[in-house]
């Protein structure tokens, strides 16, 4: 999975490192005889994590064929408001250093500019995804006068035939459009974020050039059989031949271009790749969804790897350190089938979530393993594949996406939703 560790991130009172990492780690970790790797030291798990990702809501006004979460409606159940702000006091005293928030998507809710702002006052920095519906030049300005918050667009083609046949109909005009907002508002490095498909590995190069005409910085992040991604995994993801065309990509523009760490089972084609290189999961990272619940993995929404839920005794800080799924993901791994590997070290045996979801063993190697481990596994399995694992509830929305033209009357507050309304755009006014 991805751990999402892309920057040096700032609150209102300190600036983490990675040496201030080092040494949280190395205070929770045994000594050695050597000094230990950062990566070794994560594997252990932190006292808190570095980042977690949280979907505030499944409501989404697209319908993306690979969304991770299945968004599509709003559950009404999702934490109030007060839950939420009693979540973010929890990150401040955990020391949290940001939160990635994510949906569905997170700016329709109605009380998402108060949650943002509650967050940075409390020395919580957010880094939080949008396809740009809100984005207007109003919350552009706004978002640029925070020092705090950092936005990635998400775009899946660079173009609008390639990112139009992922993400609906308009999708590539609204999110240019924000970024054209943002650059206009003087907001500097934030993210062009593109989940790699095979329609747009071509475009690699196109992508780079599109960041830079808004100033943005570029994020690229790997598909995984997650979600509503399940279903089309096995026509997107990448062929063998763009895995190695993509990491010669990566190992060219090194620093230049973020990937969250989710290409670490590249690795294995020689040269690690800039990052922790490792699967974070329960270690370093963690996912905390709509209606509170706890899971290892951004990718994996299954029960699998639930961990618990916000709303029990203890709150998010009982979950992390005191779920048995998560002591477990902190233990010494072995490396199963791909223990004999050559390349173990660097890869790790690849991504849980990817593994889980397209039926692969947990201890046997990544479906996109480069070595050709992972698709021999994959060939043998049955042609019916109705027997693999399902991610944990489908909020899709049935019918047509919904038209991303807004209206002149649109502005940052919205009235409290009801409780009971799943309209993913109630409180949001459409042209």
């Amino acid at each position: 999975m991805t751990t999402t560790t892309d920057r040096t991130t700032t609150t209102p009172d300190r600036t983490t490192t990675t040496s201030d990492l080092m040494v949280t780690a190395s205070e929770a970790a045994p000594r050695a005889s050597r000094t230990p790797r950062l990566v070794d030291l994560f594997e252990r798990g932190l006292d808190a994590p570095i980042c977690l990702t949280w979907e505030l809501t499944y409501a989404c006004n697209l319908a993306c064929t690979h969304c991770l979460s299945s968004s599509g409606r709003r559950d009404p159940r999702e934490l109030s408001t007060a839950e939420a702000k009693a979540v973010i006091d929890e990150l401040e005293a955990m020391q949290v250093f940001y939160v990635n928030i994510g949906g569905g998507e997170p700016t329709v809710r109605a009380d998402f500019w108060e949650l943002l702002d509650y967050a940075t006052a409390h020395h919580v920095g957010v880094k939080f995804s949008t396809n740009g519906v809100r984005i207007t030049p109003e919350a552009a300005e706004r978002l640029a006068r925070n020092d705090y918050v950092d936005v990635q667009i998400s775009l899946d083609g660079a173009t609008a035939d390639v990112n139009d046949a992922v993400r609906g109909p308009g999708s590539y005009a609204t999110a240019v459009r924000a970024m054209a907002n943002l650059a206009a508002a003087g907001m500097k490095n934030f993210k062009l974020s593109v989940v790699c498909t095979r329609h747009n590995i071509p475009q690699l190069d196109e992508f780079k050039a599109l960041a830079d005409r808004y100033g943005a910085q570029l994020r690229l992040t790997r598909l995984r059989p997650s979600g509503r991604g399940a279903d089309v995994w096995d026509e997107l993801h990448p062929t063998a031949a763009q895995q190695r065309e993509l990491y010669d990509w990566l190992v060219a523009h090194g620093e230049q271009v973020l990937t969250g760490d989710s290409f670490f089972h590249l690795s294995a084609y020689g040269q690690a790749l800039p990052g922790l290189n490792l699967c974070g999961a329960g270690r370093v990272v963690c996912l905390i969804d709509p209606v509170g619940d706890v899971y290892a993995c951004p990718f994996a929404i299954h029960d699998e790897f639930l961990a618990g839920n916000v709303r029990e005794d203890g709150g998010f800080a009982g979950v992390w350190r005191g779920s048995e799924l998560f002591r477990r993901l902190r233990e010494p791994q072995h490396g199963g089938a791909c223990a004999s590997c050559a390349f173990y070290d660097t890869c790790k045996g690849g991504c849980m979530a990817a593994k889980f979801f397209t039926g692969l063993p947990l201890d046997g190697p990544d479906p996109e393993c480069v070595q050709g481990y992972g698709e021999a596994q994959l060939a043998r399995r049955p042609s019916d594949r109705a027997d693999l694992p399902k991610p944990s509830g489908d909020h899709s929305r049935r019918g047509r996406p919904v038209d991303l033209v807004l209206s002149r009357r649109e502005d940052l507050e919205r009235p409290p939703v009801s409780a009971c309304a799943e309209d993913p755009l109630a409180g949001l006014r459409l042209a």
